[in-house]
C-alpha cells in the first residue's frame, strides 16, 4: 500500500508516519526539507521534497497513492492564511481527482461544519468542500482544541495566569495531537470506504479554560487563574506583535466564531473520544 503523509514532522504527522512504519508500510513523507525527518526512520520512509502549494510537485508525489493524509500547512508569516488554504484546497482536490486516490484523510477541525464565520477554520471548511467535490473517498477528521496550544502559554502559566480569548467557562474538546495521529493511522490502514465520511476527534473530556487552570494549578503547586482577553484587546495584541490583519482575523475569528451556543456537529461517543487526558499530557509536557 502506498500512503502519502503530509506535514510528517508535525505533532500529528510525525505520529502517523511512525505508526505506519511500525505497521510495515513504507510511507511517502512529503515535506519541504527531508533533512528534518528523524534519522532512525532512514530506509523506512520515502522522503519527497515538495511544497504543498506547488501543484506539480504534489501531483508527482501523490502519483500511485492508495491513501493520502493531508494537513494544510501554516501560511508563511505575513501572508493571508485564507489564500494559503484556498491554494492547498485546490492542490489536494486535484491530486485526489487526477490520481483517483482510494482514500484521503483530511485533518480538519471542529467548527468546519459552520462553513463560514470561524476564522482560520473557514479555510479548512473550504478544503472539505473542495475534496467533497472530487467524488473520491474522503474522511474529514474534525479535531478538537490541541493540548499543545498550552505550550504557547508556558511563561504565563509560570507567572500564574492562563490568558485566553475564549470565555473562561466555555467548554472545549481538548485533544492530544498524538491521539489524532492514532485515529488517522488506523483509518489510513483500515478498510476502504466510499464517498464522504466525517469523524470528530474530541479527546476524553470537554473542559473550560477555568477548569484547565484549576487542573494546572494542582499539577504545578501554585495558583493559576484563567484570564479572558476581550476580542478587541486580543486583536490589538496580535497586531502589536507584528501580525497582519488577515492573520489576526484568522486567529481571533476562531474564538469568536465557536462560542455563543456553538455545539459540534459530531457528538461525543466511542468513535470520537480518545484516551489521553489533559492532566496526563500536562504532567509530561508542561514543566512547573
Amino acid at each position: 500500500m502506498r500512503i502519502v503523509v503530509t506535514t510528517p514532522t508535525g505533532n500529528v504527522g510525525s505520529r502517523v508516519l511512525r505508526l505506519l512504519v511500525q505497521a510495515g508500510v513504507r510511507p511517502v513523507a512529503l515535506l519541504r526539507d527531508p533533512g528534518r525527518l528523524p534519522p532512525d526512520l532512514a530506509g523506512h520512509v520515502e522522503p519527497v521534497r515538495a511544497d504543498q502549494t506547488d501543484r506539480d510537485a504534489v501531483l508527482r508525489a501523490t502519483a500511485g497513492a492508495d491513501r493520502l493524509y493531508w494537513v494544510n500547512p501554516p501560511a508563511p508569516p505575513g501572508s493571508d492564511p485564507m489564500v494559503q488554504h484556498r491554494t492547498c484546497a485546490a492542490v489536494v482536490a486535484e491530486a485526489a481527482s487526477v490520481h483517483g486516490i482510494g482514500g484521503t484523510v483530511f485533518q480538519s477541525s471542529v467548527g468546519a461544519e459552520l462553513r463560514t464565520g470561524a476564522g482560520d477554520i473557514d479555510g479548512l471548511a473550504a478544503t472539505e468542500t473542495a475534496l467533497d467535490g472530487t467524488g473520491t473517498p474522503v474522511l474529514h477528521l474534525r479535531c478538537g482544541y490541541f493540548t499543545t496550544n498550552l505550550l504557547l502559554s508556558a511563561d504565563d502559566l509560570a507567572a500564574g495566569t492562563l490568558p485566553t480569548p475564549w470565555p473562561v467557562e466555555h467548554p472545549l474538546p481538548w485533544v492530544d495531537p498524538r491521539d489524532i495521529g492514532d485515529v488517522a493511522a488506523a483509518r489510513l490502514l483500515g478498510p476502504s470506504w466510499s464517498g464522504r465520511l466525517v469523524q470528530a476527534v474530541h479527546g476524553p473530556q470537554d473542559l473550560s479554560f477555568a477548569q484547565v487552570a484549576e487542573l494546572l494549578a494542582e499539577l504545578h503547586g501554585h495558583p493559576v487563574a484563567a484570564v479572558h482577553i476581550p476580542d478587541a484587546d486580543f486583536r490589538a495584541a496580535l497586531l502589536a506583535a507584528g501580525l497582519g490583519a488577515p492573520e489576526v482575523d484568522a486567529i481571533a475569528g476562531m474564538a469568536t466564531g465557536l462560542t455563543g451556543g456553538f455545539v459540534p456537529e459530531q457528538p461525543r461517543d466511542a468513535t470520537t473520544t480518545t484516551p489521553t487526558t489533559l492532566r496526563s499530557w500536562a504532567a509530561e509536557h508542561l514543566r512547573p
